[in-house]
């Protein structure tokens, strides 16, 4: 039986091969409604695009989705379909609008020396054919590129003016919410669950009300620093109270500094990297607080012990008095004894029951303390101390450094000018950062004199404090005793030198 006219056309149908791509800059919902848009308009295309003669047939769909072109980073499906081309697998290329396709002109000038390689067509939905193969097409593409990018960096530049604005009226910038602050107000908003895909409400956040937990922990980190305390201690400290962080994540150590030195925590508004006013939110601590504890924490003189946390009121701070030895003692078991002892880092001499050394030393501190003239113990507090001043003063010596650097590496200063000036600044540096240290440090006795009843006060604190108070208030020096099997459990007071710092 004859073929029917119909069906001879069809088996004499041209098909040409056609990849689609889609991309969209910013998915808000995830659902990729933006990019499924795109898709549909260019199926639609491709059926417009076909004839009895020639079929338009898509044999491969290209997906970015939620990513810009503009930023200059890699798209996968672009550079799988660009492969695809350079293979011949495909020769026409359909898309929504040029601008989807390219926004960088060196991307479009590759896309243009692939297609005059490979013969490779561009259709788009709203632009057209995009014949690359001619001056008139290349022009064309282009024109629109440039059209394109100027779009871009136009939205760049709106985007950055809107963020400076918001960060000058000290408003929320967005993003992940900052410990501290995010009430709910009680409205909800939808948003999608980017693990499952579907569609939740959360809470809106008010983020100028702060959490009162976590305030409170901001404020006692940062008193704590000030206080001579550590951030391992403060972070210990969270750990037993569960506060998490705002992502409900236990919080470590690298993460506990950087929360004390957000200037966001005094009320500081932030663009860029540089402080710009203050903010509309409730600040955690004042800004001298915050000055004080910066200054403390980005000392590059200040030593920090990464090994395991002290357990014991006086280890590391005891001083071995063996002979002529400087060293300080630890607290572990040695020799016979079951019991924890105090021994010289360097192993040599005797060893002392911790517990009884500690008891002693905190007997003699509390008694002192609970005189009526502890107060005559207290340091003066700083006078006439600008710590804004001095902050801006380390900022502007900080990156006369990094210029100095700049001339010194490009030749327009010798080594010996590099070094003088340097050394000029530093001290300059170093100076500043002791004067913003002391404007702020706390005195670690503060929270003892004057208290109803001392020795609880005492049991209140954490070890790290304790420990500041020991330091700052007296030192102790352990002598040797007799010779003999049980000399280390023995306990003398006149074998305990105490000298007091105040």
């Amino acid at each position: 039986m004859p073929p029917t006219p119909t069906a001879a056309i069809e088996t004499t149908r041209r098909v040409i091969r056609c990849y689609v791509y889609a991309r969209i800059s910013q998915d808000r919902t995830g659902a990729h409604l933006g990019t499924d848009r795109q898709i549909d308009d260019c199926r639609a295309l491709a059926d417009r695009l076909s004839t009895p003669e020639v079929l338009f047939e898509i044999v491969q769909v290209f997906e970015d989705n939620d990513l810009s072109a503009y930023s200059g980073k890699p798209r996968k499906d672009y550079i799988e379909m660009f492969t695809g081309l350079e293979d011949g697998d495909a020769s026409v290329v359909l898309a929504w609008h040029t601008d989807r396709l390219h926004r960088s002109p060196v991307e479009l000038e590759d896309y243009i020396s692939l297609s005059e390689r490979r013969s490779v067509l561009t259709h788009t939905v709203q632009a057209g054919l995009i014949d690359l193969s001619t001056p008139h097409g290349r022009m064309t593409a282009r024109i629109l590129g440039a059209v394109a990018r100027q779009e871009s960096e136009h939205k760049g530049a709106r985007i950055a003016r809107k963020r400076k604005q918001k960060a000058q009226a000290g408003e929320f910038g967005g993003g992940i919410r900052p410990f501290g602050w995010g009430v709910p107000t009680g409205e909800k908003r939808k948003k999608i669950d980017k693990k499952t895909g579907e569609e939740i409400e959360v809470d809106v956040l008010d983020m100028n009300k702060g959490r009162p937990d976590e305030i409170e922990a901001l404020a006692y980190g940062t008193n704590l620093v000030l206080s001579g305390g550590s951030v391992n201690a403060w972070t210990t400290w969270m750990a037993e109270k569960g506060i998490l962080s705002s992502q409900g994540n236990t919080l470590k150590r690298t993460d506990a500094r950087l929360l004390l030195l957000r200037p966001r925590n005094a009320g500081l508004a932030v663009y860029q990297g540089e402080e710009i006013g203050e903010g509309t939110w409730e600040a955690a601590v004042n800004v001298a607080q915050f000055r004080g504890v910066t200054a403390h924490l980005t000392n590059p003189s200040r030593i920090t012990h990464r090994g395991n946390k002290p357990k014991w009121l006086g280890s590391r701070i005891y001083q071995c008095g063996v002979g002529e030895c400087t060293e300080t003692v630890k607290c572990g078991r040695a020799g016979n004894s079951s019991k924890p002892s105090y021994r010289c880092v360097t192993g040599h001499g005797g060893t002392r029951l911790a517990e009884k050394v500690d008891n002693y030393v905190t007997d003699l501190i509390l008694e002192r303390l609970s005189r009526k003239d502890a107060v005559d113990l207290l340091l003066p507090g700083p006078q006439d101390l600008d710590v804004a001043q001095l902050q801006l003063q380390s900022d502007e010596i900080t990156k006369r450094l990094g210029d100095m650097a700049i001339m010194f590496g490009s030749g327009k200063m010798t080594m010996a000018q590099f070094t003088e000036a340097s050394d000029v600044a530093r001290a300059q540096l170093d100076n500043i950062t002791a004067k913003l240290a002391k404007a702020s440090k706390k005195d670690p006795l503060v929270s003892m004199v004057g208290a109803p009843d001392v020795r609880q006060a005492w049991k209140d604190l954490e070890l790290d404090h304790k420990r500041a108070i020991l330091r700052s208030l007296l030192t102790v020096k352990i002598l040797p005793v007799g010779r003999g099997r049980n000399s280390g459990n023995v306990f003398r007071t006149e074998a305990i030198q105490i000298d007091w710092v105040r």
